[in-house]
Formats: structure tokens, C-alpha cells, sequence
């Protein structure tokens, strides 16, 4: 039973390769389909005067990848950002900043998708409204994608678009470090890691790049 929160001294004992230990068991309990029984009333009054959370989840809004569910987190455990294709703006990187500089999160953890909606637009080139802006922010992968998978480069060539989402998430990682001073000292210090999965759809697997 989870009916304890994070607390600052528990957070103070946590490192970053503990914590990416404790999301990957989590998501091994989601897919073997033991989750962790919760008393979330107990965790909302334990948290309600402060948070501790041990990490920070970078994902996409799809509806088929609930950050906490998969990660079989609770309460106070996590923090999550989340915008169509998971890739980072300077909204996102205050908040990553927040996370880890201010609030004390060990782990930075930008998690792409199987099959992203966002990344199939972006590989057929779509455009709509201020999705076109959105979708700006994948094509550096788009482009990559093309030069190392064979084939037609849309959203019908299944390697493809596998391929772009991995290279999505690995450029984001690079471009966090690249426009954080305040996270890449973090973590050149290491007092964080920044790391990078995919989940898998079908199986429910996080998969660490």
C-alpha cells in the first residue's frame, strides 16, 4: 500500500539512477498488471503543505500514455510536462528548471511514443493553424529520420516514424542540455540525469534509449 509521500529527507537519500530504477520497476508492475494499491486520501493531506517529487516526465498528451499510470506513480511522486511530441520550448524548460533547481527532482525523463500522432504530422508535412508551429519543433528529427531509414519518408513507412520518434527524443535531450545552463551543470555535477524512453503501445514497455 502507497500511503506515504515523498518527503524532503526521503528526497535529500534519492540519486538519479535510483530513481530511474524506481519509474522502470514501476513500469514493469504496469505491465505485468501489479500496480501498487494507493490511499491517495492519505497522500493529498501529506502533500498538501509541500512537494518532493524525485523526477520529472517530458511526454506527449496522448491520451493512451497516462504518465503516473504507466510509471505506476502516485501522489506527489512526479512531476510531468506534457505537449503534443514531447519536445521543449522555453515554457517547458522553466518548468524543468523548477522541477529539478527548485523543487529537487533527481531525474529528467523525455518520453516519446509509439505511433505519435504529432510525429506522423510532422512527417507528412502537415499544416493547420498553430499545429504548423508545433509541428516545427519535430522536423530537425523529420530530416534526420531521412538520412537513416530507407524508403518513403511519411507517416505510411512504419520505420520511419519509429525511427523520427526515437530521434525526437534524443534531439530534445540534446537541445535541453544545449539551452539549460541550469540543467546541463545539474547534471555535469550530477546532481541529475537527463534520460530518454519510449513507450511501446502495445505492450506498455518503456523502452531507454
Amino acid at each position: 500500500m502507497k500511503n506515504t509521500a515523498i518527503t524532503k529527507q526521503v528526497q535529500d537519500t534519492l540519486t538519479p539512477s535510483s530513481v530511474l530504477k524506481d519509474l522502470l520497476v514501476g513500469n514493469e508492475r504496469f505491465v505485468n498488471g501489479k500496480l501498487q494499491s494507493v490511499d491517495n486520501s492519505a497522500l493529498v493531506s501529506q502533500t498538501t503543505g509541500g512537494q518532493f517529487p524525485k523526477a520529472v516526465v517530458l511526454s506527449c498528451i496522448d491520451s493512451r500514455v497516462p504518465v503516473e499510470t504507466v510509471l505506476d506513480q502516485a501522489i506527489g511522486d512526479i512531476f510531468v510536462a506534457r505537449v503534443a511530441g514531447n519536445f521543449e520550448n522555453a515554457d517547458i524548460l522553466g518548468s524543468l528548471e523548477y522541477s529539478c533547481k527548485v523543487a529537487g527532482s533527481k531525474l529528467v525523463l523525455v518520453m516519446g511514443h509509439e505511433a505519435c500522432g504529432a510525429v506522423k504530422a510532422a512527417c507528412d508535412g502537415v499544416e493547420l493553424g498553430n499545429i504548423t508551429h508545433l509541428l516545427s519543433n519535430i522536423l530537425p528529427a523529420v530530416r534526420q529520420s531521412a538520412k537513416e531509414v530507407d524508403g518513403e519518408a511519411n507517416s505510411s513507412n512504419k520505420a520511419f516514424v519509429a525511427k523520427t520518434v526515437e530521434n525526437n527524443v534524443k534531439l530534445t535531450i540534446e537541445r535541453i542540455r544545449e539551452k539549460s545552463p541550469i540543467l546541463k551543470e545539474m547534471e555535469e555535477n550530477n546532481e541529475i540525469s537527463i534520460v530518454g524512453g519510449v513507450y511501446n503501445l502495445h505492450s506498455g514497455k518503456v523502452e531507454m534509449l
